[in-house]
């Protein structure tokens, strides 16, 4: 039996992920719903993220500055009905924390305090610092995410790796020391060459979660749809599917239709049935 999935494992909170600084690797994944958040919790995975690649994974979108807060609060809500040991981490989308810091406290207020996310996380390096010390100056827990952010598409021209210049890597070593010595108790870093995320890795207090940044961060996050192989498109080279439930599914409805069609189901046992004396009375009524 897997232990990690054992009710003896306590709750993860983010002084705990803070504290795995160059321990065992951090594992989160995506979940943006109540059977994703228990498919999630059940495997041991120790940060579940309600991110924004919603927008992309399950609305059909093509980038993540489709959604807003309302359905961020929405999704992470019924994560956080699942009542998971894992540290329940709520996306900001964009817009929501780059106008004030008061209007960014406020909504991260509500994606903690109506979705239940227990630490929320932003894109962003320095431009975002002021924003970043705000939160967790109101004790705010906050996840950091630098390199590839997806909420950047327009302005990076695409979803392009980030860091491969001398000074582009240069920016983003910058950006994680700011963000860790403003407080942040993680920082997600995506799309980046593997040697600049082993710098970053080796010179920041906080751990690295890494997302198509190499082997040597501190930890490793996936999208939900992309572990189990229920996404659609093209993938990115770092996406490794760890089961196929695409396929799965389709023989499953597959099944489902014929079974209809043949008149195998429902059979006699999927069916409710009246008493003798019931039916009798009934058919006594004609």
């Amino acid at each position: 039996m897997d232990s990690a999935a054992g009710d003896e494992r306590p709750k993860v909170t983010a002084p705990m992920v803070r504290a795995r600084k160059g321990g065992p690797p951090l594992i989160m994944a995506t979940a943006y719903d109540y059977p994703s958040a228990r498919i999630v919790d059940e495997a041991g995975i120790e940060i579940i993220l309600v991110g924004d690649s919603v927008a992309n994974v399950v609305h059909g979108h093509a980038t993540t500055i489709k959604v807003g807060l309302d359905t961020m609060v929405l999704h992470t809500s019924a994560v956080a009905r699942a009542e998971p040991r894992a540290l329940i981490v709520g996306d900001m989308p964009w817009l929501t924390y780059h106008l004030s810091t008061e209007s960014t406290i406020e909504n991260a207020g509500r994606l903690i305090r109506e979705g239940g996310a227990e630490a929320i996380k932003l894109e962003g390096g320095r431009k975002r610092l002021r924003m970043v010390k705000a939160l967790i100056e109101t004790e705010i827990p906050v996840m950091g995410h630098i390199g590839l952010t997806p909420q950047s598409v327009h302005a990076m021209g695409g979803y392009r790796v980030q860091g491969k210049l001398v000074d582009d890597a240069r920016g983003l070593i910058k950006d994680a020391h700011a963000l860790d010595e403003a407080g942040v108790f993680a920082l997600v870093l995506e799309g980046i060459p593997d040697l600049v995320a082993d710098i970053v890795t080796k010179e920041v207090s906080c751990p690295t979660i890494g997302i198509g940044a190499g082997s040597g961060t501190d930890g490793q996050v996936l999208v939900f749809h992309d572990i189990l192989g229920l996404a659609y498109g093209k993938t990115p080279k770092f996406v490794r599917h760890f089961a196929d439930l695409h396929a799965e599914a389709v023989e499953g409805m597959r099944s489902f239709r014929q079974a209809v069609e043949n008149g195998s189901f429902p059979n006699d046992d999927e069916t409710y049935h009246l008493s003798e004396e019931v039916a009798k009375a009934l058919a006594e009524d004609k």
